[in-house]
């Protein structure tokens, strides 16, 4: 996907991880998501997009599969010098599309960016209802028993 002549959106690859996690883990360390390693970027990293200005990451984020109709976004991160420009969106967008195309018509995120979220199709709905996630990643984190992320949905059709 091309935003402009310099950003584009695609697959991320090996040499993009490092970027991806001064990104991801500059986040981590405000509080706003959970911190990743780099064995875990490279474990997973089919399922990451990255967004791009020049040779330069400026976004990342993932889908994970949580179940047969529910995937979930992780790791929404955008550089610090590439906020407001609509690089967010255009990755959630571009993995709601992927979603479409597994035939997967149901997208979570747990966040703090209710408003980003809203905006972007997703609507709340309680943690609780989604036992996929709670037994599967929640069930392991430290947050678990004080988790005050919001737990946001979009439907695909």
């Amino acid at each position: 996907m091309s935003l402009t002549k310099a950003l584009t959106i695609r697959h991320a690859t090996m040499k993009d991880v490092d970027q991806m996690l001064s990104i991801i883990n500059d986040y981590a360390q405000k509080g706003l998501m959970l911190p990743r390693t780099k064995l875990s970027v490279c474990e997973n990293l089919q399922s990451f997009i990255v967004a791009f200005d020049g040779d330069k990451v400026v976004g990342v984020a993932g889908l994970h599969i949580l179940w047969e109709d529910l995937a979930e976004i992780r790791s929404l991160a955008i550089a610090e010098t590439a906020k407001g420009q609509g690089i967010g969106k255009h990755l959630v967008l571009s993995l709601i599309e992927r979603c479409g195309q597994l035939g997967i018509y149901r997208v979570l995120s747990l966040t703090y960016q209710k408003e980003f979220f809203e905006k972007c199709g997703f609507q709340i709905v309680a943690k609780e209802s989604l036992p996929q996630k709670v037994w599967k990643d929640c069930i392991n984190c430290s947050k678990l028993p004080v988790c005050d992320e919001i737990a946001m949905i979009r439907e695909i059709q």
